[in-house]
């Protein structure tokens, strides 16, 4: 079984952060992604997807391996019969400009893996897919939400450090 890898870049005209803030916005994705029907978080590290083409629509859960932001975000399916992985990397440019570079894996097996075998037509998908994205982000301008948490080896981590403990001595209890 041959393994059909994807790297697709798109440069964008908006800061790191912003483009980072939307794409953590999982359920926002049918708003610009073509073959999205439907995201659904569950947890920080947890979503389920419908996606589809035409009448066939495909259902599966997705875990976030990694992510850190303005950098970051490592997933992978947890579906047997659609296995694939990615990551979207964020790499600034200047202080008003970023590029989105999207690597799949995809393990063709059923009508997807049929579908991912037509030369060139995954690729052209994701390569529309982030157009799409570049169109929405651009004439928004602004993220709709941003989820600003650290998940290493599909563990989340605070976002924020916790507080200090009282530096208050004890107090004699008699």
């Amino acid at each position: 079984m041959q393994i059909l890898t994807i790297d697709e870049s798109i440069d964008l005209t908006v800061p790191v952060g912003v483009a980072y803030n939307q794409w953590t916005q999982f359920e926002s994705f049918p708003r610009f992604a073509t073959v999205v029907k439907e995201v659904n978080q569950i947890r920080p590290n947890l979503s389920h997807w419908v996606i589809g083409v035409g009448p066939w629509r495909h259902e599966f859960d997705a875990e976030i391996v990694d992510q850190l932001p303005d950098s970051l975000v490592a997933w992978r399916s947890l579906d047997r019969r659609f296995k694939h992985g990615g990551e979207a990397v964020f790499r600034p440019v200047d202080p008003e400009n970023s590029t989105l570079t999207v690597r799949l894996q995809i393990e063709p097996h059923g009508l997807p893996g049929i579908i991912s075998q037509v030369p060139g037509l995954a690729q052209r998908v994701v390569q529309g897919e982030l157009r799409q994205f570049k169109e929405f982000i651009e004439s928004v301008g602004q993220e709709g939400g941003a989820w600003r948490g650290v998940i290493r080896n599909g563990h989340v981590h605070p976002s924020e450090p916790e507080p200090p403990r009282s530096r208050v001595p004890r107090w004699p209890v008699g």
